[in-house]
């Protein structure tokens, strides 16, 4: 994983070194929320801490009439400090730090452009996160590891400055990367949909953008360990994952975001081991500092 890290950090610096021919765009963002009460508060609220950090960034480029390049990197990070009352003192103290986001996702597309109704495409993904604390006294960075690779036709419906609409179908292979001891490797392969959309609503002040992805196992890698087991089927299930994000941008430096995001995942499992067979929902809003570098 750490090579490819550095294969990531090596491809961003080349192509800032070559601005003056990739289409560059950057944003960087800190959001916060913070209240504090003293110790002799009346009510029973407590105080607390909460930030996020997102990093977004894309380059892309016709290489020549027939090749196009397009890469994303997106980091996103942040922690929720919370108060509490000390059994033994009776004062209020904090505790560690509670991770509420956590992202490394990058992605290239490299898309054959030959004048046909639709374009092949091949593209390969890493999915990882900064700290994995699933694991309790076990926090692991930089794991687990997803790793990517897609191949299929492509279509851009829309694409300008600031609005692009995108649909891409084909096939996938997916390595499941993970460095605890009691947690075995894997991977399987499918079919993959990818419906991708960006457009301003209210001129440069308001932008949305939306990503659905359908994913469907033809085959996994531990499928014959798994029969005979009430999980033999989960792996068959499609995986569905629904990403928006609304950016207000208030004035030049600060912008407010709502995220939502929609999972269904039948290899997701909660704390007791059982299957979610259910549609997961993620909600963030917040308010903070907006930097765009280009």
């Amino acid at each position: 994983m750490k090579k490819l890290i550095v294969i990531i950090v090596i491809i961003v610096s080349f192509m800032y070194l070559k601005a003056e021919e990739w289409n560059l765009k950057a944003d960087i963002s800190l959001m916060m929320n913070q209240n504090y009460y003293s110790d002799n508060w009346a009510g029973e609220e407590m105080g607390s801490i909460s930030w996020v950090s997102n990093v977004n960034m894309l380059a892309e480029k016709q290489l020549n009439p027939k090749i196009h390049n397009k890469n994303t990197l997106k980091l996103a990070f942040g922690q929720t400090h919370n108060q509490y009352i000390e059994e033994e003192t009776g004062d209020k103290k904090w505790a560690s730090p509670d991770k509420s986001t956590d992202l490394i996702d990058f992605e290239t597309i490299i898309r054959f452009t030959l004048g046909a109704f639709v374009d092949p495409y091949v593209s390969g993904k890493i999915e990882s996160q900064f700290l994995d604390q699933s694991i309790e006294e076990e926090t692991k960075p930089l794991n687990p590891n997803v790793i990517i690779e897609s191949f299929g036709m492509s279509k851009i419906f829309t694409k300008t400055e600031r609005k692009e609409f995108s649909m891409r179908l084909g096939g996938s292979f997916r390595q499941y990367l993970n460095h605890h001891e009691d947690i075995y490797n894997t991977n399987d392969g499918g079919l993959e949909f990818i419906a991708d959309y960006k457009t301003p609503i209210s001129d440069d002040n308001i932008t949305f953008s939306s990503i659905f992805n359908v994913y469907k196992a033809l085959y996994h890698s531990e499928s014959e360990d798994l029969e005979d087991t009430e999980y033999e089927d989960d792996w068959k299930t499609p995986r569905i994952n629904w990403k928006n994000t609304l950016i207000v941008n208030l004035s030049k430096l600060i912008s407010m975001n709502l995220y939502f995001e929609m999972i269904y995942n039948e290899t997701d499992y909660d704390n007791d081991g059982k299957s979610i067979d259910e549609i997961q929902y993620k909600q963030t809003l917040s308010l903070g500092i907006n930097y765009k570098i280009l």
